[in-house]
């Protein structure tokens, strides 16, 4: 079993965070969010880039997207977020 298996919701929120914190630090200009709304976004990060490594075959059921995979699925949402939070 993987790691995210192992130990369920509360690691993948704290993965998800992690994830979160290093996509806003790797994002250039000032964020509309706070650190909820970080680790809201990295959380939905590791669950995209989980959904679509499996999709593609990159990735098991076991073992999640990985850390990296994360990063990058955190940093695509939260520049939909910043898109959608700018126009209002």
């Amino acid at each position: 079993m993987g790691f995210l298996e192992d130990h369920g919701w509360i690691a993948w929120i704290i993965i998800g965070g992690l994830a979160g914190a290093i996509a806003k630090l790797l994002m250039p200009g000032k964020d509309p969010g706070g650190c909820i709304v970080t680790v809201i976004l990295g959380v939905l990060g590791a669950v995209l880039a989980g959904f679509l490594g499996q999709q593609l075959g990159l990735t098991s059921a076991s073992n999640g997207a990985g850390f990296i995979g994360a990063i990058v699925g955190a940093f695509i949402i939260l520049l939909v977020y910043r898109l959608i939070a700018r126009r209002r």
